[in-house]
């Protein structure tokens, strides 16, 4: 089950967003302020992982412009409680093949379901049923004499067959009595479950419709934490964003949390943790490209009076990273935001993954802390471990999170309302998804211009054997000379390499320093023999 499109209504900064197409790995593009949290926000509610998250509140997130319009609106019963986040999820085959064997074949007029959910609390299901083919299945699978089932045949909706079979049981022979009980019984278990729709989506898809797993900054590990604080704020259910990865890395090392504070053997500890740390640390070091020298190690060790605030008391745990190059460990807390958003996030993912729940990965600003280079590994990673079973849909401003070669995912992100001094009407107010660049502003676009510049030179002026040389002329020059060669029949400048103009001869170093450090190339130079340039 994947989903295909979503919208949001009426929530924070958004009143409309439009739908949304979504793909395998979605990017939702747009500056600060957009709105872009507050889809995903609003999203990750409808079926979020942490069931507690699953609430709107009017007053925290409904407009707050109209926000007592609304109120006033609902409670004079002008209005139904506001839909927030609807959902159009589309059905593989194997997924429709069980309804079908159950009633028949095109009971489902569409291969969707669409879910909604909003202020009132409650999550709505909707699904393409034809009737008349689900009645008459359901006709045929209660095995009636040839009779009895020509009498129900002109029945097309579940209550008038009910109507029908009741009146027929006042008036029935002892002999067709069994036959219409079982029919009965068929029409009030679909009953039970509030109708066809809700049976076969609880008996059918509640289970494979997939959780939203959101992550951002405020999950990141803190490096330590007290073992008994964690235990009684997971008893209390009053967990930290900061403690999901940690809980998952302990389930990772299949240890229960009141383990940690009574384990048979230290060893045994260790080694738990130990093995746990190097699985995720061997993931993180396939696409962490900054610096290959890092391990993560736990170590659980009895409080003492000098530890931080909180740790004074009982067992504490400690994240630390070590560096096998400068031979020195680190709290994990004090390493580099980057490294630690990609363990906390791998740490509670992989514990996620699996226990085989259906997931749909939702990313707020994953490359905030990361340099350009690690931006590309986080792209290589979802591309290369994430999109295979799970769809993501990330946020960013960044031009180094934009895949150049597959612009069809991203999607642009602006409200503009927040750069103009009028009133917009409501249609165009607030947060809005589009896909037309024509209609995106110019701030909006920045980020879709960084990185077609990016690829515009690394293609059009870059190769993977690049001659360097001072200005476009000499550019003109070698192009010039290179076609009267070959229209002599004498051999020209191989097409294999690209002639790189970098506007003058003192910035050669700098471009052959920078070109060079990009991985399998070959760089040439072609300089004029000059006083100035002699010493490069």
């Amino acid at each position: 089950m994947k989903l295909a499109t979503f919208e949001i209504t009426d929530f924070q900064c958004i009143r409309k967003s439009n739908t949304i197409q979504a793909d395998d790995i979605t990017c939702l593009v747009g500056k600060n302020e957009s709105g872009k949290t507050a889809l995903l926000t609003a999203l990750y509610r409808l079926n979020p992982i942490i069931a507690a998250d699953g609430k709107y509140d009017v007053t925290d997130d409904y407009p707050r412009s109209a926000v007592e319009d609304y109120n006033q609106a609902v409670e004079a019963g002008e209005t139904s409680p506001a839909i927030v986040a609807t959902a159009t999820f589309s059905l593989a085959r194997e997924e429709i093949q069980p309804i079908e064997e159950e009633f028949a074949k095109g009971v489902l007029e569409s291969s969707h379901l669409t879910l909604r959910k909003g202020y009132e609390g409650k999550l709505t299901i909707s699904l393409d049923i034809n009737d008349r083919v689900a009645v008459q299945s359901v006709i045929a699978s209660a095995q009636l004499p040839k009779e009895l089932a020509k009498h129900f045949a002109s029945t097309s909706t579940f209550s008038d067959l009910k109507a029908a079979c009741q009146e027929r049981q006042e008036k029935t022979e002892q002999s067709e009595t069994e036959h219409i009980s079982q029919l009965m019984a068929i029409l009030n278990k679909i009953e039970e479950a509030g109708g066809l729709q809700l049976y076969i989506y609880k008996t059918h898809l509640m289970n494979l419709v997939p959780k939203f797993l959101y992550f951002d900054q405020f999950f990141l590990m803190t490096g330590s934490e007290n073992i008994d604080a964690l235990i009684e704020r997971t008893k209390s259910d009053d967990l930290k964003k900061s403690d999901y990865p940690l809980l998952g890395l302990i389930a990772l090392a299949r240890i229960k949390l009141e383990g940690l504070l009574d384990p048979q053997r230290t060893q045994w500890l260790l080694n738990k943790l130990e093995g746990a740390s190097n699985h995720l640390s061997k993931k993180i070091l396939d696409y962490w490209s900054q610096n290959k020298n890092l391990l993560i190690r736990f170590d659980v060790r009895p409080a003492r009076p000098g530890d931080p605030e909180g740790m004074t008391e009982g067992t504490n745990i400690w994240a630390q990273v070590y560096d096998s190059k400068r031979m020195v460990s680190t709290v994990l807390g004090t390493r580099s935001r980057g490294f630690v958003w990609f363990f906390s996030f791998l740490a509670w993912f992989d514990q996620q993954q699996r226990q085989r729940i259906p997931l749909i990965l939702l990313l707020d600003e994953p490359a905030l802390f990361l340099h350009g280079r690690a931006q590309a590994d986080l792209l290589s990673y979802i591309e290369q471990e994430l999109k295979e079973s799970h769809q993501v849909i990330y946020t960013t401003h960044s031009p180094f999170m934009v895949d150049t070669k597959k612009y069809e995912r991203v999607r642009i992100v602006q409200d503009k309302s927040v750069d103009s001094d009028k009133t917009l009407p409501l249609e165009l107010d607030g947060t809005k998804v589009i896909i037309d660049v024509l209609e995106a502003t110019e701030d909006s676009l920045f980020p879709l211009q960084g990185a077609l510049g990016y690829d515009i030179y690394q293609t059009l002026f870059v190769g993977p054997n690049s001659l360097v040389v001072e200005g476009v002329s000499d550019l003109l020059y070698l192009q010039t000379m290179s076609a009267l060669l070959d229209s002599l029949g004498k051999t020209p400048l191989s097409e294999k390499w690209t002639i790189t103009p970098v506007g003058g001869a003192d910035k050669v170093p700098t471009f052959v320093a920078l070109l060079g450090a990009q991985h399998g190339m070959k760089i040439a130079t072609l300089l004029d023999i000059q006083k100035k340039v002699s010493k490069l």
